[in-house]
Protein backbone atom coordinates (compact mmCIF):
# COMPACT_ATOMS: atom_id res chain seq x y z
CA UNK A 1 0.00 0.00 0.00
CA UNK A 2 0.95 3.15 -0.47
CA UNK A 3 1.70 6.59 2.10
CA UNK A 4 -1.66 7.55 3.09
CA UNK A 5 -3.16 10.84 2.91
CA UNK A 6 -3.32 11.87 5.93
CA UNK A 7 -1.05 10.15 9.33
CA UNK A 8 -0.22 12.06 12.25
CA UNK A 9 0.53 10.31 15.14
CA UNK A 10 2.75 12.99 16.96
CA UNK A 11 4.29 16.79 16.89
CA UNK A 12 7.53 15.60 16.37
CA UNK A 13 7.39 12.16 14.05
CA UNK A 14 9.73 12.78 10.97
CA UNK A 15 7.67 15.60 8.40
CA UNK A 16 6.60 13.92 5.09
CA UNK A 17 4.06 16.22 3.68
CA UNK A 18 3.14 19.50 4.84
CA UNK A 19 0.44 21.92 3.60
CA UNK A 20 1.15 25.61 2.88
CA UNK A 21 -0.55 28.41 1.17
CA UNK A 22 1.70 31.62 0.02
CA UNK A 23 0.71 34.63 0.95
CA UNK A 24 -1.30 36.50 -2.11
CA UNK A 25 -2.96 38.96 -3.15
CA UNK A 26 -5.12 39.28 0.41
CA UNK A 27 -1.87 41.01 1.52
CA UNK A 28 -2.87 43.98 -0.65
CA UNK A 29 -6.36 44.55 0.34
CA UNK A 30 -5.75 45.41 3.70
CA UNK A 31 -6.30 48.30 4.77
CA UNK A 32 -5.93 50.73 7.96
CA UNK A 33 -8.80 50.99 8.63
CA UNK A 34 -10.26 47.46 8.28
CA UNK A 35 -7.27 46.15 9.94
CA UNK A 36 -9.40 44.80 13.44
CA UNK A 37 -12.23 43.63 11.67
CA UNK A 38 -9.61 41.25 9.95
CA UNK A 39 -8.12 39.77 12.67
CA UNK A 40 -4.92 41.75 11.24
CA UNK A 41 -2.21 44.21 13.68
CA UNK A 42 -0.28 45.34 10.72
CA UNK A 43 -0.02 45.55 7.15
CA UNK A 44 2.76 42.80 5.54
CA UNK A 45 4.93 44.02 2.27
CA UNK A 46 3.31 41.23 0.01
CA UNK A 47 7.10 40.88 -1.97
CA UNK A 48 9.13 40.92 1.30
CA UNK A 49 6.42 38.11 2.55
CA UNK A 50 6.35 35.84 -0.40
CA UNK A 51 10.17 36.07 -0.52
CA UNK A 52 10.10 35.07 3.39
CA UNK A 53 7.27 32.52 3.10
CA UNK A 54 9.63 30.97 0.00
CA UNK A 55 12.39 30.77 1.86
CA UNK A 56 10.57 28.75 4.85
CA UNK A 57 9.58 26.22 2.08
CA UNK A 58 12.97 26.24 0.52
CA UNK A 59 14.12 25.07 3.72
CA UNK A 60 11.51 22.35 4.52
CA UNK A 61 12.41 20.89 1.16
CA UNK A 62 15.86 20.44 1.69
CA UNK A 63 14.77 18.44 4.64
CA UNK A 64 13.35 15.89 2.15
CA UNK A 65 10.02 17.32 2.74
CA UNK A 66 7.11 17.63 0.13
CA UNK A 67 5.84 20.67 0.06
CA UNK A 68 2.07 21.10 -1.20
CA UNK A 69 -0.40 24.60 -1.74
CA UNK A 70 -3.63 25.05 -0.27
CA UNK A 71 -4.37 27.25 -3.89
CA UNK A 72 -3.66 23.69 -5.69
CA UNK A 73 -5.47 21.60 -3.75
CA UNK A 74 -8.57 23.34 -4.10
CA UNK A 75 -8.16 23.85 -7.29
CA UNK A 76 -7.83 19.82 -8.18
CA UNK A 77 -10.71 19.83 -6.38
CA UNK A 78 -12.93 21.59 -8.59
CA UNK A 79 -12.58 19.45 -12.24
CA UNK A 80 -16.29 18.77 -12.01
CA UNK A 81 -17.81 21.88 -13.75
CA UNK A 82 -21.19 21.25 -10.87
CA UNK A 83 -18.86 20.73 -8.21
CA UNK A 84 -17.01 24.36 -9.16
CA UNK A 85 -20.44 26.12 -9.80
CA UNK A 86 -21.57 24.68 -6.45
CA UNK A 87 -18.54 26.17 -4.58
CA UNK A 88 -18.83 29.55 -6.26
CA UNK A 89 -22.33 29.72 -5.35
CA UNK A 90 -21.28 28.79 -1.49
CA UNK A 91 -18.39 30.73 -1.40
CA UNK A 92 -20.58 33.99 -2.52
CA UNK A 93 -23.13 33.36 0.16
CA UNK A 94 -21.33 33.06 2.97
CA UNK A 95 -19.36 36.00 2.01
CA UNK A 96 -22.46 37.82 2.65
CA UNK A 97 -23.69 38.92 -0.82
CA UNK A 98 -27.24 38.77 -1.36
CA UNK A 99 -29.52 39.77 -4.29
CA UNK A 100 -29.97 37.29 -7.52
CA UNK A 101 -28.64 39.85 -9.66
CA UNK A 102 -25.60 40.68 -7.50
CA UNK A 103 -24.42 36.79 -6.80
CA UNK A 104 -25.06 36.05 -10.46
CA UNK A 105 -22.29 39.09 -11.50
CA UNK A 106 -19.67 38.21 -9.08
CA UNK A 107 -19.92 34.32 -10.25
CA UNK A 108 -19.61 35.07 -13.34
CA UNK A 109 -16.70 37.28 -12.95
CA UNK A 110 -15.08 34.70 -10.93
CA UNK A 111 -16.21 31.52 -13.59
CA UNK A 112 -14.83 33.83 -16.66
CA UNK A 113 -11.35 32.78 -14.58
CA UNK A 114 -8.95 29.54 -14.86
CA UNK A 115 -9.97 27.54 -11.99
CA UNK A 116 -6.03 28.05 -10.14
CA UNK A 117 -6.93 32.33 -10.55
CA UNK A 118 -10.35 31.82 -9.66
CA UNK A 119 -9.71 30.33 -6.29
CA UNK A 120 -6.74 33.04 -6.16
CA UNK A 121 -8.86 36.04 -6.51
CA UNK A 122 -11.69 34.17 -4.06
CA UNK A 123 -8.68 34.57 -1.15
CA UNK A 124 -7.70 38.03 -2.46
CA UNK A 125 -10.94 39.33 -1.76
CA UNK A 126 -12.76 41.31 -4.57
CA UNK A 127 -12.47 45.11 -4.84
CA UNK A 128 -15.82 46.89 -6.40
CA UNK A 129 -13.34 48.37 -8.74
CA UNK A 130 -12.63 45.42 -10.24
CA UNK A 131 -16.47 43.71 -11.08
CA UNK A 132 -17.38 45.45 -14.65
CA UNK A 133 -21.04 47.02 -13.92
CA UNK A 134 -20.90 47.01 -10.29
CA UNK A 135 -23.26 49.74 -8.76
CA UNK A 136 -25.84 50.39 -6.74
CA UNK A 137 -28.60 47.56 -6.73
CA UNK A 138 -30.10 47.77 -3.34
CA UNK A 139 -30.76 49.74 -0.56
CA UNK A 140 -27.66 48.03 0.98
CA UNK A 141 -25.21 48.97 -1.36
CA UNK A 142 -26.29 53.18 -0.58
CA UNK A 143 -26.18 52.88 3.16
CA UNK A 144 -22.53 51.01 2.55
CA UNK A 145 -21.28 52.85 -0.38
CA UNK A 146 -17.85 53.69 1.38
CA UNK A 147 -16.86 50.58 2.05
CA UNK A 148 -14.42 49.42 -0.77
CA UNK A 149 -15.29 45.73 -1.48
CA UNK A 150 -17.48 43.28 -2.26
CA UNK A 151 -15.99 40.72 -0.92
CA UNK A 152 -13.42 40.78 2.24
CA UNK A 153 -10.15 39.67 1.65
CA UNK A 154 -8.62 36.13 3.70
CA UNK A 155 -5.52 37.48 4.85
CA UNK A 156 -5.62 34.84 7.23
CA UNK A 157 -5.09 31.96 5.10
CA UNK A 158 -1.14 31.56 5.39
CA UNK A 159 -1.76 30.19 8.88
CA UNK A 160 -3.16 27.24 7.40
CA UNK A 161 -2.88 25.28 10.67
CA UNK A 162 -6.35 26.84 11.90
CA UNK A 163 -8.59 25.95 9.40
CA UNK A 164 -8.72 22.33 9.93
CA UNK A 165 -6.54 19.64 11.70
CA UNK A 166 -4.82 16.38 10.84
CA UNK A 167 -5.29 13.69 13.94
CA UNK A 168 -4.12 10.48 13.47
CA UNK A 169 -5.60 9.19 9.73
CA UNK A 170 -8.48 12.12 9.81
CA UNK A 171 -9.15 15.91 9.91
CA UNK A 172 -11.30 18.37 11.86
CA UNK A 173 -12.69 21.01 9.54
CA UNK A 174 -13.50 23.83 11.83
CA UNK A 175 -16.13 26.06 13.15
CA UNK A 176 -13.86 29.35 13.02
CA UNK A 177 -14.43 31.88 16.22
CA UNK A 178 -15.06 34.68 13.97
CA UNK A 179 -17.23 35.09 10.99
CA UNK A 180 -13.62 36.56 9.14
CA UNK A 181 -12.09 33.53 9.25
CA UNK A 182 -14.96 30.90 8.72
CA UNK A 183 -15.13 31.22 4.59
CA UNK A 184 -11.80 29.54 5.01
CA UNK A 185 -12.78 26.12 5.82
CA UNK A 186 -14.65 25.83 3.12
CA UNK A 187 -11.74 25.63 1.27
CA UNK A 188 -11.24 22.64 3.31
CA UNK A 189 -14.46 20.92 2.68
CA UNK A 190 -14.33 20.61 -0.91
CA UNK A 191 -10.82 19.35 -0.08
CA UNK A 192 -11.96 16.67 2.15
CA UNK A 193 -15.43 16.13 -0.53
CA UNK A 194 -14.10 16.38 -3.75
CA UNK A 195 -9.98 15.77 -4.02
CA UNK A 196 -9.06 12.67 -5.74
CA UNK A 197 -6.29 12.24 -3.15
CA UNK A 198 -8.10 13.30 0.34
CA UNK A 199 -11.69 12.80 -0.59
CA UNK A 200 -12.20 9.48 1.31
CA UNK A 201 -10.48 11.07 4.72
CA UNK A 202 -12.46 10.57 7.87
CA UNK A 203 -14.05 13.79 9.07
CA UNK A 204 -13.95 14.22 12.85
CA UNK A 205 -15.54 17.61 13.51
CA UNK A 206 -17.90 19.50 10.78
CA UNK A 207 -17.36 23.22 10.05
CA UNK A 208 -21.69 23.69 10.53
CA UNK A 209 -21.01 22.63 14.58
CA UNK A 210 -22.50 25.40 16.88
CA UNK A 211 -19.03 25.65 18.88
CA UNK A 212 -15.67 26.85 17.51
CA UNK A 213 -12.23 25.34 17.86
CA UNK A 214 -9.30 25.82 15.62
CA UNK A 215 -6.51 23.90 14.63
CA UNK A 216 -4.01 26.33 17.03
CA UNK A 217 -5.62 24.49 19.84
CA UNK A 218 -4.86 20.98 18.79
CA UNK A 219 -1.72 19.50 19.65
CA UNK A 220 -1.08 15.66 18.66
CA UNK A 221 1.33 15.00 21.74
CA UNK A 222 1.63 11.19 20.79
CA UNK A 223 -0.57 8.00 19.64
CA UNK A 224 -1.94 8.22 22.28
CA UNK A 225 -2.42 11.52 23.91
CA UNK A 226 -4.38 14.78 22.20
CA UNK A 227 -3.76 18.02 23.64
CA UNK A 228 -6.79 20.82 23.15
CA UNK A 229 -6.61 24.61 24.28
CA UNK A 230 -9.67 25.87 25.68
CA UNK A 231 -8.29 29.02 24.44
CA UNK A 232 -10.41 32.37 23.27
CA UNK A 233 -11.35 30.55 20.01
CA UNK A 234 -11.96 27.17 20.87
CA UNK A 235 -15.12 26.35 23.01
CA UNK A 236 -15.41 23.60 25.40
CA UNK A 237 -18.37 22.32 24.58
CA UNK A 238 -16.47 21.66 20.86
CA UNK A 239 -13.71 19.85 22.59
CA UNK A 240 -16.16 17.73 23.81
CA UNK A 241 -17.53 16.88 21.17
CA UNK A 242 -14.46 15.85 19.54
CA UNK A 243 -12.59 13.72 22.57
CA UNK A 244 -16.05 11.70 21.56
CA UNK A 245 -15.19 11.13 18.29
CA UNK A 246 -10.88 10.89 18.88
CA UNK A 247 -11.74 8.40 22.34
CA UNK A 248 -13.78 6.02 20.48
CA UNK A 249 -12.82 2.88 20.18
CA UNK A 250 -12.91 3.47 15.56
CA UNK A 251 -9.85 6.12 15.80
CA UNK A 252 -7.89 4.67 18.91
CA UNK A 253 -6.91 8.39 21.02
CA UNK A 254 -6.85 7.10 25.10
CA UNK A 255 -6.76 10.52 26.09
CA UNK A 256 -7.48 14.41 25.55
CA UNK A 257 -5.57 16.99 27.55
CA UNK A 258 -7.61 20.02 27.40
CA UNK A 259 -5.30 22.96 28.74
CA UNK A 260 -7.54 26.11 29.93
CA UNK A 261 -5.38 28.97 28.78
CA UNK A 262 -5.32 32.83 29.30
CA UNK A 263 -8.22 33.83 27.01
CA UNK A 264 -6.55 37.21 25.09
CA UNK A 265 -5.09 37.86 21.93
CA UNK A 266 -1.78 37.12 22.96
CA UNK A 267 -2.51 33.95 24.35
CA UNK A 268 -4.66 33.14 20.95
CA UNK A 269 -3.85 29.62 20.55
CA UNK A 270 -2.35 27.07 22.96
CA UNK A 271 0.59 26.44 20.52
CA UNK A 272 0.77 30.58 20.63
CA UNK A 273 2.38 29.64 24.19
CA UNK A 274 3.54 25.90 24.15
CA UNK A 275 4.70 23.95 21.41
CA UNK A 276 6.14 20.19 21.75
CA UNK A 277 10.05 20.25 20.45
CA UNK A 278 11.34 16.67 21.35
CA UNK A 279 9.93 13.59 22.77
CA UNK A 280 10.49 15.29 26.50
CA UNK A 281 10.66 18.76 25.42
CA UNK A 282 8.59 21.75 24.78
CA UNK A 283 8.74 25.63 25.01
CA UNK A 284 6.06 27.52 26.72
CA UNK A 285 5.45 31.31 27.36
CA UNK A 286 6.18 31.55 31.35
CA UNK A 287 3.09 33.53 31.66
CA UNK A 288 0.65 30.85 31.00
CA UNK A 289 2.78 28.92 34.62
CA UNK A 290 0.58 30.97 36.86
CA UNK A 291 -2.55 30.36 34.80
CA UNK A 292 -2.94 26.89 33.82
CA UNK A 293 -5.73 24.38 34.46
CA UNK A 294 -5.72 21.69 33.15
CA UNK A 295 -8.22 18.24 32.32
CA UNK A 296 -8.02 14.76 31.49
CA UNK A 297 -10.98 13.71 29.33
CA UNK A 298 -11.22 9.94 28.91
CA UNK A 299 -13.70 7.32 27.37
CA UNK A 300 -15.16 4.73 30.03
CA UNK A 301 -17.82 2.47 28.92
CA UNK A 302 -19.24 4.75 25.94
CA UNK A 303 -19.50 7.94 28.51
CA UNK A 304 -17.15 11.14 28.90
CA UNK A 305 -15.41 11.61 32.06
CA UNK A 306 -13.58 14.53 33.31
CA UNK A 307 -10.93 14.62 35.67
CA UNK A 308 -9.09 17.62 36.92
CA UNK A 309 -5.04 17.50 37.16
CA UNK A 310 -3.36 19.50 39.99
CA UNK A 311 0.07 18.72 39.49
CA UNK A 312 2.32 20.87 38.12
CA UNK A 313 2.77 20.66 34.03
CA UNK A 314 6.07 18.82 34.26
CA UNK A 315 4.23 16.30 36.58
CA UNK A 316 1.02 15.86 34.03
CA UNK A 317 3.29 15.45 31.16
CA UNK A 318 5.29 13.37 32.62
CA UNK A 319 2.22 10.92 33.74
CA UNK A 320 0.40 10.93 30.37
CA UNK A 321 3.12 10.16 28.19
CA UNK A 322 5.33 7.63 30.04
CA UNK A 323 8.39 10.30 30.24
CA UNK A 324 11.03 9.69 33.02
CA UNK A 325 11.77 13.62 32.54
CA UNK A 326 10.46 16.39 31.06
CA UNK A 327 12.28 20.27 30.80
CA UNK A 328 10.17 23.07 29.79
CA UNK A 329 12.08 25.79 27.85
CA UNK A 330 10.69 29.08 28.54
CA UNK A 331 10.16 31.84 25.99
CA UNK A 332 12.77 34.53 26.51
CA UNK A 333 14.40 32.35 29.12
CA UNK A 334 12.33 33.69 31.57
CA UNK A 335 13.09 37.16 31.41
CA UNK A 336 9.87 38.72 31.67
CA UNK A 337 11.20 41.43 28.87
CA UNK A 338 12.65 39.46 26.64
CA UNK A 339 9.58 36.75 26.69
CA UNK A 340 7.18 39.57 26.46
CA UNK A 341 8.65 41.16 23.70
CA UNK A 342 9.39 37.18 21.37
CA UNK A 343 6.03 36.34 22.70
CA UNK A 344 4.58 38.70 20.66
CA UNK A 345 6.67 37.50 17.46
CA UNK A 346 5.77 33.63 18.00
CA UNK A 347 8.74 32.70 19.92
CA UNK A 348 7.42 29.90 21.32
CA UNK A 349 5.54 28.79 18.19
CA UNK A 350 8.05 26.38 17.09
CA UNK A 351 7.75 23.73 14.16
CA UNK A 352 9.09 20.44 14.54
CA UNK A 353 10.61 18.84 11.82
CA UNK A 354 11.90 15.68 13.68
CA UNK A 355 12.30 15.01 16.89
CA UNK A 356 14.91 17.59 18.94
CA UNK A 357 14.99 19.83 15.40
CA UNK A 358 12.70 22.63 14.97
CA UNK A 359 12.35 26.17 12.79
CA UNK A 360 11.78 29.18 14.32
CA UNK A 361 11.81 32.77 12.84
CA UNK A 362 15.01 34.53 13.54
CA UNK A 363 14.05 37.54 15.20
CA UNK A 364 13.45 35.36 18.43
CA UNK A 365 16.90 35.46 19.14
CA UNK A 366 17.24 34.71 22.98
CA UNK A 367 14.20 31.49 22.94
CA UNK A 368 16.60 30.41 19.64
CA UNK A 369 19.35 30.22 21.94
CA UNK A 370 17.63 29.06 25.27
CA UNK A 371 16.16 26.02 23.12
CA UNK A 372 20.14 25.36 21.59
CA UNK A 373 21.58 25.13 25.05
CA UNK A 374 18.74 22.52 26.01
CA UNK A 375 19.86 20.83 23.10
CA UNK A 376 17.22 21.48 20.46
CA UNK A 377 18.40 22.28 16.67
CA UNK A 378 17.21 25.75 15.78
CA UNK A 379 16.68 26.08 12.03
CA UNK A 380 15.40 29.87 11.50
CA UNK A 381 13.90 31.61 8.91
CA UNK A 382 13.76 35.27 7.99
CA UNK A 383 10.28 37.23 9.48
CA UNK A 384 10.44 40.40 9.29
CA UNK A 385 6.83 40.81 7.54
CA UNK A 386 5.51 37.46 7.95
CA UNK A 387 5.50 37.80 11.59
CA UNK A 388 3.41 40.91 11.20
CA UNK A 389 0.25 38.88 11.32
CA UNK A 390 1.02 37.24 14.70
CA UNK A 391 1.63 33.73 14.04
CA UNK A 392 4.89 31.80 13.78
CA UNK A 393 6.09 28.88 11.78
CA UNK A 394 3.97 26.03 13.58
CA UNK A 395 0.99 28.43 12.61
CA UNK A 396 1.75 28.56 8.97
CA UNK A 397 2.27 24.34 8.23
CA UNK A 398 -0.12 21.86 8.81
CA UNK A 399 1.16 18.78 8.36
CA UNK A 400 -0.42 15.63 6.38
CA UNK A 401 2.15 12.88 7.04
CA UNK A 402 4.55 12.12 10.05
CA UNK A 403 6.88 9.12 10.33
CA UNK A 404 6.82 7.45 13.36
CA UNK A 405 9.23 8.49 15.91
Amino acid sequence: MGQPAIDIKSEIGPLKRVLLHRPGGELENLMPEYMERLLFDDIPYLKIAQQEHDAFCQLLREHGVEVVYLTDLVAESLTDPKVKQQFVTEYIREAGVRGEKRTAMIAQHFLDLSTHNMVSAMMAGLRKAQVHGYGRKNLTDYLGDDYPFVLDPIPNLYFTRDPFAAIGNGVTIHRMHTVTRRRETLFAQYIFTHHPQYKNTPVYYDREAESSIEGGDILVLSPQVVAIGISQRTQPWAIEQLAKRLLSPQVGFSKVLAFDIPKNRAFMHLDTVFTMVDVDKFTMHPGISSHLRLFVLELEDGHLTITEEEESLENILKEHLNLDSVTLIKCGGGSVIDAAREQWNDGSNTFCLSPGRVVAYSRNHVTNRVMEDAGIEVLTIPSSELSRGRGGPRCMTMPLVRGSI
